[in-house]
């Protein structure tokens, strides 16, 4: 583990390795394990960096919801996740996609699967979570 001890323009060098960093069951969802990479400590939360994997047999359930973010990036190692993103509709990222969910894009997870591995990059750290339960009333009145 790096030892934060010196700043470079605000920021500590860190470097992270998976013999050292195991995936822990204390993130923002309980089917996932994570795995902090540091990046959280080294910019003082102004970034955030983990690999999220699923664990198997416990789905995804959330319903409509944003994210109050600057920037939210998603990179798939293995595996695929299913998402309803607002104004874009049903996408289904695998092995090797990349995605940028823009700041304040509604969207819901529709499922995953149990090999499930990606990248989650944000500013800040912080993944601040609006959940927006009404939001299916206006996809329907739209659709119907």
């Amino acid at each position: 583990m790096t030892t934060l001890n010196q700043k470079w323009n605000g920021q500590y060098y860190n470097a992270n390795h998976p013999d050292e960093t195991p995936f822990v069951s204390d993130g923002l969802r309980g089917c996932f394990e994570y795995r902090y990479l540091g990046i959280e400590e080294a910019t003082n939360g102004a970034y955030g960096a983990h690999v999220l994997r699923a664990v198997p047999g416990i789905p995804r359930e959330d319903g409509w919801h944003y994210h109050e973010l600057k920037f939210h990036m998603l990179y798939i190692l293995q595996g695929w996740i299913k998402f309803e993103y607002e104004g874009q509709g049903v996408k289904i990222l695998r092995k090797g996609s990349c995605s940028l969910q823009p700041p304040g894009i509604r969207h819901r997870a529709l499922g995953h699967s149990d090999d499930l591995e990606m990248l989650e990059i944000s500013s800040p750290a912080e993944i601040g979570t609006v959940q927006t339960p009404d939001f299916e009333q206006v996809v329907q009145a739209y659709a119907g």
